[in-house]
C-alpha cells in the first residue's frame, strides 16, 4: 500500500508541477568523461550543426520561393528542362558536404578502434545474466552480479538511488591509464555499454571484440547490457570504478591475496554448516535468478530444485549437471565459472535446503578431483 501511495503521489506531483518534473529532461547527448566520449560528442555536434545549416538553407529558399513567386503577385511558372548547371551543383554540393562530414568522423573512428599500447588488459565475458572480469596481466578475475535487493524489484521496498544499476563487484580501473577490453560471451550475445566512456561493444560467443578507454576523472560509472539476451536482460548492469593508481595497486594486491586464499580453501576440511552458509550466498548470486530463491524454479525452462530428483537423488549426477550443465537446456556449465569451493557449497546447499535434507555434503576436494578425472 505504501508503494502504491508513493507512486500516486509522484504522478499527482508530476501533473501539478510539470516544469519541476522535467527539470532534468534533455534530448542531447552527454560529453562523458573520456577523450573518446568527448570526441563522439564533438562529432555529434558538428554533424548536428551541419544538418541545421542545411535545413535553414533548404527551407529558407523554399519558403522564400513560395512567398516571392506566389500567384497573387502575378508570378508565372518558368519552364525549363535538363539544366546541366543545376544537376552538377546538386551533385557536387552534397558530395562536398559528405566529405567535410567524413573527415572528423574517420579520425574519431580510427581513434576508437586503436586498442594498441594498452596499459591494462581486461577480459569481459557476458553470461546469463552477469559479467565476468578477468585481469589478464594480474592472473585473477571475478563475477559482477546485480546487487539490487529482490524486495525492491518486487516493489516490497522503496527503490534505491541506483535501482538495477548496482553490483556486488564492480570493475576497478586506474585513472590515466589506457585500458583494453577483450569482450566475448559464454552463452548468447550480450553488449557491454558504459555511456560515460563512449564504449558500447557486443560480446559474442566464440569471438573476441576489442574496445578501450582512458578515464581521467575518478568516480563510479554505470551502464547496462544493451543486447536483448534473455529473461533477465534488464538485470545485468555494468559498474566501473575509476580510482587513483595507488589505490588501484592496493586493490590489485588484495585481489591477488584473496584469489590465493580461495585456492588454498580447496584443501580445507569444511563442515556442513560452513558449506551451507557459503552455499546460500553463492546460490543467491548464481542460481536464484533461474531456480528462484526458494528453489521453486520457473518450469518448464528452469525446473524446481525443491524436492527434485536432481537435488535429492544421486550425488554424482548432481555434481555432473552443475559442473557440466545439460545440453539442449538453459542449464549452463558452471565448472568454468565458479571455483571448487563455491561449486561444493552450492551443491551441498541445494541438497539440504528448502526441506530437501538429504544430509550429505560435497567437499571442494571432491569437486577438484572430479574435474581432474574428466
Amino acid at each position: 500500500m505504501r508503494v502504491h501511495a508513493q507512486r500516486a503521489g509522484a504522478l499527482l506531483g508530476g501533473l501539478s508541477f510539470p516544469a519541476l518534473s522535467l527539470a532534468d529532461w534533455t534530448v542531447n547527448m552527454t560529453p562523458g568523461v573520456t577523450g573518446t566520449s568527448n570526441d563522439i560528442f564533438d562529432l555529434h555536434m558538428i554533424i548536428f550543426w551541419i544538418c541545421v545549416a542545411i535545413g535553414v538553407v533548404v527551407f529558407g529558399v523554399m519558403f522564400w520561393s513560395i512567398f516571392a513567386h506566389r500567384k497573387s503577385q502575378g508570378a508565372k511558372p518558368a519552364n525549363f528542362h535538363e539544366n546541366t548547371l543545376v544537376e552538377v551543383l546538386w551533385t557536387l554540393i552534397p558530395l562536398v558536404i559528405l566529405v567535410i562530414m567524413a573527415i572528423p568522423a574517420t579520425a574519431t573512428l580510427i581513434d576508437m578502434y586503436d586498442t594498441t599500447e594498452s596499459d591494462i588488459d581486461i577480459k569481459v565475458t557476458g553470461y546469463q545474466w552477469k559479467w565476468q572480469y578477468e585481469y589478464i596481466n594480474e592472473d585473477f578475475g571475478y563475477f559482477s552480479n546485480l546487487a539490487t535487493p529482490a524486495e525492491q524489484i518486487s516493489n516490497r521496498q522503496v527503490k534505491g538511488e541506483n535501482y538495477l544499476l548496482e553490483v556486488d563487484n564492480p570493475m576497478v580501473i586506474p585513472v590515466g591509464k589506457k585500458i583494453r577490453f577483450l569482450l566475448t560471451a559464454n552463452d548468447v550475445i550480450h553488449s557491454w555499454w558504459v555511456p560515460d566512456f563512449g564504449v558500447k561493444k557486443d560480446a559474442i560467443p566464440g569471438f573476441i571484440n576489442e574496445a578501450w578507454t582512458r578515464v581521467d576523472k575518478p568516480g563510479t560509472y554505470r551502464g547496462q547490457c544493451t543486447e536483448l539476451c534473455g529473461r533477465n536482460h534488464g538485470f545485468m548492469p555494468v559498474v566501473v570504478k575509476a580510482v587513483p593508481e595507488e589505490e588501484y595497486n592496493t586493490w590489485v594486491a588484495g585481489q591477488k591475496a584473496e584469489a590465493e586464499k580461495e585456492r588454498e580453501l580447496t584443501q580445507k576440511d569444511w563442515t556442513m554448516e560452513e558449506l551451507m552458509v557459503r552455499g546460500e550466498k553463492a546460490y543467491a548470486t548464481t542460481c536464484a535468478a533461474c531456480h528462484q530463491a526458494d528453489g521453486s524454479g520457473v518450469p518448464p525452462a528452469f525446473p524446481a530444485l525443491k524436492g527434485s530428483a536432481i537435488a535429492t537423488g544421486d550425488i554424482a549426477a548432481h555434481i555432473d549437471i552443475v559442473v557440466n550443465g545439460k545440453s539442449g537446456t538453459a542449464m549452463q556449465a558452471f565448472g568454468g565459472q565458479l571455483n571448487e569451493v563455491d561449486l561444493a557449497a552450492i551443491i551441498t546447499y541445494e541438497r539440504n535446503a528448502w526441506g530437501n535434507k538429504v544430509g550429505d555434503m560435497v567437499t571442494p576436494k571432491e569437486i577438484f578431483d572430479y574435474k581432474n578425472a574428466q
